[in-house]
């Protein structure tokens, strides 16, 4: 069974709440009359896949993907004021909710929250858990530019710790904002994969996993650039004073602790992150629908690793399997 984890849905619903009342996000036409949504340093076209069902479901077949976990992208809801945020989160995540019950063969989702409203959003988890039949949710690297080791945002974590779901972190407009990276379309093309990297360490070096052990977190974009300098992080840990009161081992015992996805299309790179992360730590990502997703890549790419083949269809499916308690 091949499960695409990463992919990306904006329920009409949410578009339409734009375009009647614009936020901190808005949306526009193109010139081809597709949607498109603007937020703080970057902006997303939205393709037939991200909003039409058929669409998605063609691709699909086409590229030999069986299910697809959908999740919101950027600019996620906790860009607006904390009551319009609880209010699209819970719009969004009703919309998930009956496109799986509709779909049960070929769709599972991750809730999206208001992290803006800290304590809502661990509701908000809970809620889409125990509810909606959700199998976790998707988080973004930083929360309108505050890091996601600050204190007000353990109840999610611990939320979600205690329920035993997973938490996908995506990437968005970096921490540091768009100094550096305003031009060239960098905040996409760089910036996300820095600002994964950043809330990665931060998150290992603050103790989260030292409190709960047992926490699932999901790095998209195979962990942004984490495999790269690990090996750095763990000489600074032996060096570095500031690095270490909060966690007892080097911080690659616990960067081992998250699953990657694998959208990285570059042979060589995900060959790093399985001897990295190791075989149970990977999961199949694609990016779609966006205009730098591919199924049909993504599958290529696993499916070209020289690894055994159990390992290769534990990659396309089998990790994601476990991990979302997918039956069957």
């Amino acid at each position: 069974m091949r499960i695409d984890f990463h992919t990306h849905f904006y329920p009409e619903v949410y578009l339409q709440d734009l375009a009647r009342e614009p936020g901190n996000a808005r949306v526009t036409r193109d010139e081809a009359g597709r949607w498109v949504v603007h937020y703080a340093g970057d902006y997303n076209v939205v393709a037939a896949g991200h909003i039409s069902v058929e669409a998605r479901l063609r691709d699909m077949n086409a590229a030999g993907v069986d299910l697809a976990v959908l999740s919101f992208t950027t600019p996620g809801v906790h860009v607006e004021a904390p009551e319009r945020g609880v209010r699209l989160a819970r719009l969004v995540n009703d919309a998930y909710a009956a496109l799986v019950r509709a779909y049960p063969d070929r769709f599972s989702a991750l809730a999206t929250l208001p992290l803006q409203a800290p304590d809502a959003a661990a509701d908000e988890l809970e809620r889409a858990v125990t509810r909606l039949g959700l199998p976790g949710a998707m988080i973004f690297s930083n929360v309108n530019g505050r890091p996601l080791d600050s204190p007000e945002f353990r109840p999610v974590f611990e939320r979600a710790a205690r329920l035993g779901v997973p938490l996908m972190v995506h990437p968005t407009t970096p921490i540091f904002g768009t100094t550096g990276v305003e031009d060239y379309r960098l905040v996409a093309v760089l910036g996300f994969l820095f600002d994964t990297t950043i809330a990665a360490c931060r998150l290992v070096f603050s103790g989260l996993f030292e409190a709960y052990p047992g926490l699932q977190l999901v790095l998209a974009h195979l962990g942004g650039t984490l495999p790269y300098v690990a090996e750095r992080a763990d000489r600074a840990w032996a060096v570095y004073p500031e690095v270490r009161p909060l966690i007892s081992r080097p911080p690659t015992a616990f960067f081992k602790n998250f699953y990657y996805d694998t959208v990285n299309f570059d042979p060589a790179a995900l060959e790093l992150a399985l001897e990295f992360a190791g075989p149970d730590r990977l999961l199949l990502g694609s990016d779609y629908p966006h205009q730098v997703g591919d199924m049909v890549r993504a599958i290529e790419t696993v499916s070209g690793l020289s690894a055994a083949e159990g390992v290769r269809q534990a990659i396309l499916g089998g990790n994601a399997a476990r991990l979302l308690r997918l039956k069957g």
